[in-house]
């Protein structure tokens, strides 16, 4: 098993809840190595990750190991046909009690912070005036 491979099953087995479940298939052609991940469905959502994220940053890693060895290296992955993903939640429905970006500090006052206090301190603004 090449090394871009083994980097590829020694990082997701540890992702996921499932690793016994989790192969690859190495194909090389004349655009580079194609990796394909073959993993547990259940576990698709922990290597994909929010927005992609994880899956992003999987394959971020898989280049610069194959840089290292002069390849370019490209991960697919497997989703069999039939399966489907969860239902997708609405941006509200995070399911946490956090006010995010944007809510109320606990002075009641809406954000801000030193960037405020920047803004509406006249002094410093003074000696730029023309």
């Amino acid at each position: 098993m090449e090394q871009d491979q083994e980097f590829v099953e020694y990082l997701v087995k540890a992702l996921v809840d499932h690793p016994e479940d989790v192969k690859t298939e190495r194909v090389v052609d004349e655009m580079g190595v194609l990796i394909t991940l073959h993993l547990n469905p259940e576990d698709m959502g922990q290597v994909i990750g929010r927005m992609g994220q994880t899956a992003k940053a999987i394959r971020t890693l898989l280049r610069v190991v194959g840089a290292k060895r002069k390849a370019r290296v490209n991960l697919k992955i497997y989703e069999p046909e039939g399966s489907h993903r969860g239902p997708r939640r609405e941006m509200g429905d995070r399911g946490g009690m956090g006010m995010g970006h944007g809510g109320m500090n606990q002075g009641g006052s809406m954000g801000g912070g030193q960037m405020g206090q920047s803004i509406s301190d006249d002094s410093s603004i003074d000696e730029f005036k023309l």
